[in-house]
């Protein structure tokens, strides 16, 4: 009796679940790059939108203490702005005194968040100048 060459039954179930084993595997993968791609992009709008917050502080405008908020997006991205006199906490602590009739400097904070997830956030903190006497504006 001659055997003929040929793939059992057996071996051809194995090699299918193998199969879908490694599909499965790779669908995983390419589902969380393409998450992460996704997450990069929001992460990267929301560091332009809060650059864009930033730049407008104290042009046009008087800079003094204040908050404010807003939104980009039709609310998706959202962001709370920060505006308060800079206190040196050495200086302070010295007991010296704080203002000489010189240039004032202002902590600007900006926090901007998007989506529900508490990785979705990111806070800028500057300082800014304001001549004394100016109103709060440089010339």
């Amino acid at each position: 009796m001659r055997r003929q060459g040929g793939y059992t039954l057996l071996e051809v179930i194995v090699a299918f679940a193998l199969l879908a084993v490694a599909l499965t595997l790779l669908l995983g993968i390419l589902s969380g790059s393409t998450r992460q791609v996704r997450q990069s992009a929001d992460a990267g709008r929301a560091a332009m939108y809060a650059q864009s917050v930033m730049d407008q502080v104290g042009v046009g405008e008087r800079l003094a203490a204040s908050e404010r908020d807003g939104e980009f997006d039709q609310g998706r991205y959202r962001w709370r702005l920060r505006v308060a006199p800079w206190r040196d906490a050495a200086v302070a602590a010295s007991g010296q005194p704080t203002s000489l009739g010189g240039p004032e400097l202002f902590e600007v904070t900006l926090a901007m968040q998007w989506g529900d997830g508490p990785g979705q956030r990111l806070q800028l903190r500057t300082l800014r100048i304001a001549a004394a006497g100016s109103g709060g504006t440089l010339p």
